[in-house]
């Protein structure tokens, strides 16, 4: 497909689009964009459109977009917070469960996020590749533009302070 984009067809790219925009926007709302999250995803899919010429064509698409919309959206965190306070990462996962079940799941959701969002920038972004985008190590180390050492250490670090701060 991307062989279709870079020969100049559109109707490809629009595939392409179609294909990522889910995670991209997961990605974007995950780290932050809160409202903006389309905005960045649009700005995230021109941009990654223009830089197609110096992409790998070796390399997987997928981290390589998400690595913009990251890009993207620590941009767009970084203005609004200029302007304003940070909205809140993002809202509690939608989850069907018996009644008695969800109360108990969505204030265990409710705390396990806060303390996801109180972590420090770095563990709270890879808390966040690895397991609300659910991106492997790799993709994770791409997106982030981290060695993949380091997205081992943070995560161990974050799982360990998320442990303490909201036990099983």
């Amino acid at each position: 497909m991307l062989a279709r984009v870079r020969s100049g067809d559109s109707a490809a790219y629009g595939e392409l689009v179609l294909l990522h925009a889910p995670i991209a926007k997961r990605t974007a709302v995950f780290l932050g964009a809160g409202a903006d999250a389309d905005d960045v995803v649009q700005e995230a899919f021109v941009k990654a459109y223009r830089a197609l010429g110096s992409f790998r064509s070796e390399a997987a698409f997928r981290p390589w977009l998400l690595r913009i919309v990251a890009n993207e959206t620590r941009n767009a965190v970084r203005s609004r917070s200029r302007r304003s306070r940070r909205e809140e990462l993002a809202a509690p996962l939608d989850v069907v469960l018996d009644p008695a079940d969800a109360a108990v799941s969505l204030v265990r959701r409710t705390e396990l996020l806060a303390a996801v969002s109180a972590l420090p920038e770095p563990q709270r972004l890879v808390v966040t590749c690895r397991y609300l985008l659910e991106l492997d190590e790799q993709e994770t180390a791409v997106v982030l533009g981290w060695p993949r050492g380091t997205v081992k250490s943070r995560l161990h670090r974050a799982l360990d302070r998320l442990r303490k701060e909201v036990p099983a």
